[in-house]
């Protein structure tokens, strides 16, 4: 009997709830070594620090609730199944901005219209694993074992955010430079100097690696690609000298990945407009340029 070494990766999941902890380590770190220690302390003293003090110490806060909000969705929010039995639907059936986005609930003449006589190969790709029909730019997942619906790739590493980091890295270097002078004089607590150092070196190296997470991923969104269709990417550019299929413009991939909606881009939500008028959020239909798909 052949063994699959790919059921070995569903054990990654593990590592991915010591990641959770990590990540609330650091959060309170930072949250000790920048409101209690540094900017906290300034503020209560007020004088003519204590606005920006406020204004810090009120910007972290925020950050620190879009961070802990969007980072929580990310990890218990499901990824997006292959509906049961799922089945595509006629391209003339579903248009960009129509509200018919749920193929599940597509009725069942309509299904059978989209599949191919009894005996034909199927038109869409099947997962053997799962036993189903994949949507497009679904594909298998080895640490999750099962379908993800525009599967990116399955992250232990989710960690933290850029303007987080970025901030907590700026407002701690000062402070950082005062306590390593106070410690000449033996006037500052070690504890507190370890704490500071300890925050600013963590975030420092999660933002100079953020930022470069934040600019490729840009990259991506800015041409409707996802990490594990890079190669395909490239190699479909290769034979056929062309833009990659799903490559809308910048307006319409971006908004295929944050909504239409602008008040909404800073926030893991979408609108039930969004929702309901660009079938790509529910994972099943992905137009493709006018080009590809005559």
């Amino acid at each position: 009997m052949a063994v699959n070494p790919f059921k070995y990766c569903s054990g990654l999941r593990y590592l991915g709830y010591l990641m959770i902890f990590m990540v609330l380590g650091i959060i309170v770190i930072s949250y000790w070594a920048v409101v209690v220690i540094s900017w906290g302390p300034t503020l209560v003293h007020g004088g003519v620090h204590a606005l920006p003090s406020a204004f810090i110490i009120v910007f972290f806060h925020i950050l620190l609730v879009l961070l802990t909000w969007s980072y929580f969705m990310v990890v218990f929010q499901d990824p997006g199944s292959v509906p049961q039995n799922w089945r595509p639907i006629l391209e003339g059936d579903l248009e960009e901005g129509s509200s018919s986005s749920q193929t599940h609930n597509v009725p069942s003449e309509s299904l059978a219209s989209a599949w191919p006589p009894s005996g034909g190969r199927p038109a869409v790709a099947y997962c053997t694993k799962c036993q189903n029909a994949k949507p497009p730019r679904c594909h298998h997942c080895s640490v999750c074992q099962r379908c993800i619906l525009k599967m990116d790739h399955h992250c232990v590493w989710v960690v933290y955010t850029l303007l987080e980091t970025t901030l907590d890295t700026l407002v701690l270097l000062p402070n950082i430079i005062n306590l390593l002078g106070e410690a000449t004089k033996r006037s500052v607590s070690p504890g507190n100097l370890a704490v500071m150092v300890l925050a600013f070196v963590l975030n420092l190296a999660f933002a100079l690696s953020m930022l470069c997470f934040v600019i490729m991923h840009a990259t991506l969104i800015w041409s409707n690609t996802t990490t594990i269709e890079v190669y395909e990417k490239k190699r479909e550019k290769k034979e056929t000298a062309s833009r990659w299929k799903y490559d809308l413009g910048w307006k319409r991939n971006f908004e295929q990945v944050f909504g239409t909606k602008k008040a909404l881009w800073f926030l893991p939500v979408f609108s039930k407009d969004d929702l309901d008028s660009i079938p790509s959020l529910q994972g099943t239909y992905f137009p493709m340029r006018d080009d590809v798909e005559s």
